[in-house]
C-alpha cells in the first residue's frame, strides 16, 4: 500500500494516479479520517494526563470532596473508553480504505482504459508463412490424441483438460528449460506452497479486489490457491529485515497456478488459452528502494523472457501497458504477446511488473541500509513461461504440413533428442 503520510502530502497525485488507472478509491475520506485520528490522539493524551492528575487530587482531597471528584473521574473514564473505541474504529476504517488505494503509475505509462490502448514498443521475429492450411493447437491436439478436453471437463468441469503423451512431455520440457535458464542466470531456485493464507494475498496486492479470481478453501482453513508463484515467493521474507549485503535477492519458482477466470464466460472457450489450471515458472526480484536499480531490474527480467522466446523461435511483441489495464499494485508493466496463428494475432504470455515498495509495505518486507536505517524493499516479477500458452505458441508456429510439429532446438535435449513430435496425419 501507499504510506499514509505520503498520501496526505501528495493527495492530488494519488487521486490523479487512481484516475489514470481507472480505479475508484476514496482519498478525501482517508484525509478526513486521518485528521480525526490525529485530533483524537491529542485529545486522548490530554484526557489521560487529566485522569492521572485527578487521581492525585482525590488522594489529597478532603473526604467530603472525594465523592464528587470520583464521579467526575468515572465520567472521564467512560469518555476515555468511548474515545479509545472510536480510535480503534478509525484505524480499522483507515486500513480498509488504504488497501484500496492504487500505486501511482509511472509517467511513462500511457493513457488508456483497456488492453486495446496498450502501446507496442518492440517486435521480434518473422511471422510464419505457411504454404498449407495451418491447424490450431486444438485440432492438432485432438488429431494426435495429445489433448483431451472432454475427459478434463468430466473430471473437473469446463476450462479443464488432460495433456497426453508428447504434449505432456512438451509441457515438462518447456517448464524445465525455462527453470534451468533462470538458474543459469543466477536466480535461486525455490519450491513453494501453492496454498497461502489470505493475509499473503493481501500482502502481495491480490486482495482486496481479486477475490473473484481466486479459489478459496473453506473459512476454517483461511487458505487460497495461488494464481502465480509470485505470491509465495514475494512473501518469503515477510515481516523480516534483510541485510543490505544480501540484496538483491533473485528467485525463480515453478508452480501449478489456479484462476477462476471470472468474467470471461463465453470467451476463449476453445483450447488451452484460458483455463483454470496451468504450470508457470516465475521470476521475482527483491532489492533496495532505489528507482534506478528497479528500472534496471525491470529491463533485465523482461530481457530474460525475451531471450527464452527467441531461443524457442517464437515471434512476439512487447507492449507498454496503459493505465486502465494496470493492476492496483504496479508502477509500470510490460506485457509480452506471442504470435498464435489460430488467433491470427498476438496473445499475452508474459507480464513484467515493478511495484516499488507497494507490496513490501503490506508484507512488512524491509532491509537495513548502509546508513543503518530500515526501509521497505522494492519488488518486481515477470513470467518466464506459462505452460498452456507456450504450448499453443510452439505447436502452432512450428507445425508442419503433414501435421507433425517441429521441436525447437532448445527443447530437443528435454525431449529425448527428438526433432519432431507426432506422426504424419493422413
Amino acid at each position: 500500500m501507499l504510506d499514509l503520510k505520503f498520501i496526505v502530502a501528495n493527495a492530488d497525485a494519488v487521486i490523479a494516479g487512481a484516475a489514470k488507472k481507472h480505479i475508484t478509491c476514496d482519498v478525501p475520506a482517508i484525509l478526513a479520517l486521518d485528521t480525526e485520528r490525529r485530533e483524537l490522539v491529542t485529545a486522548l493524551d490530554a484526557l489521560r494526563a487529566e485522569q492521572k492528575q485527578a487521581g492525585k487530587l482525590i488522594a489529597k482531597a478532603d473526604p467530603s470532596e472525594r465523592p464528587a471528584l470520583a464521579a467526575a473521574q468515572a465520567d472521564a473514564k467512560a469518555k476515555l473508553k468511548s474515545m479509545e473505541a472510536r480510535s480503534k474504529d478509525i484505524d480499522a476504517e483507515l486500513k480498509a480504505l488504504l488497501l484500496l488505494v492504487p500505486n501511482i503509475p509511472a509517467d511513462a505509462v500511457p493513457e488508456g482504459a483497456t488492453d486495446e490502448d496498450n502501446v507496442e514498443i518492440k517486435r521480434w521475429g518473422d511471422l510464419p508463412k505457411f504454404d498449407f492450411a495451418p491447424r490450431s493447437h486444438s485440432e492438432l491436439g485432438e488429431a494426435h490424441g495429445w489433448i483431451d478436453i472432454v475427459r478434463g471437463a468430466r473430471i473437473s468441469g469446463s476450462r479443464n483438460y488432460v495433456l497426453i503423451g508428447d504434449m505432456s512431455l512438451l509441457e515438462h520440457a518447456i517448464m524445465r528449460f525455462a527453470f534451468d535458464s533462470m538458474v543459469a542466470r543466477g536466480f535461486t531456485p525455490l519450491s513453494v506452497p501453492t496454498l497461502v493464507r489470505s493475509e499473503t494475498m493481501v500482502g502481495t496486492g491480490y486482495f482486496p479486489g481479486g477475490e473473484d479470481q481466486a479459489y478459496r478453501c473453506d473459512d476454517r482453513d483461511d487458505l487460497c490457491l495461488v494464481g502465480t508463484a509470485e505470491v509465495p515467493v514475494t512473501a518469503l521474507h515477510q515481516d523480516e529485515i534483510l541485510d543490505f549485503e544480501d540484496l538483491p535477492k533473485k528467485f525463480v519458482a515453478q508452480s501449478t497456478c489456479y484462476r477462476r477466470e471470472a468474467g470471461t464466460y463465453g470467451k476463449d472457450t476453445k483450447g488451452l488459452y484460458r483455463v483454470h489450471q496451468f504450470q508457470k515458472v516465475e521470476q521475482v526480484v527483491i532489492d533496495v528502494a532505489d528507482e534506478e536499480r528497479s528500472l534496471a531490474h525491470h529491463e533485465a527480467i523482461l530481457g530474460n523472457s525475451e531471450a527464452l522466446l527467441q531461443s524457442l523461435e517464437l515471434p512476439y511483441r512487447v507492449v507498454n501497458v496503459c493505465g486502465g489495464d494496470l493492476g492496483q499494485p504496479q508502477i509500470q508493466k510490460f506485457d509480452i504477446e506471442t504470435w498464435m496463428p489460430s488467433r491470427e494475432g498476438f496473445g499475452e504470455t508474459h507480464s513484467a511488473s515493478r511495484f516499488h515498495d507497494f507490496q513490501s509495505r503490506r508484507l512488512s518486507l524491509r532491509y537495513r541500509g548502509e546508513d543503518g536505517k530500515v526501509r521497505h524493499c522494492h519488488t518486481l516479477n515477470n513470467t518466464v513461461a506459462a505452460s498452456t500458452r507456450m504450448l499453443i505458441a510452439i505447436v502452432e508456429n512450428h507445425q508442419n504440413a503433414d501435421g507433425t510439429v517441429g521441436i525447437p532446438d532448445a527443447l530437443q535435449p528435454y525431449m529425448g533428442g527428438r526433432t519432431v513430435m507426432g506422426k504424419p496425419l493422413t
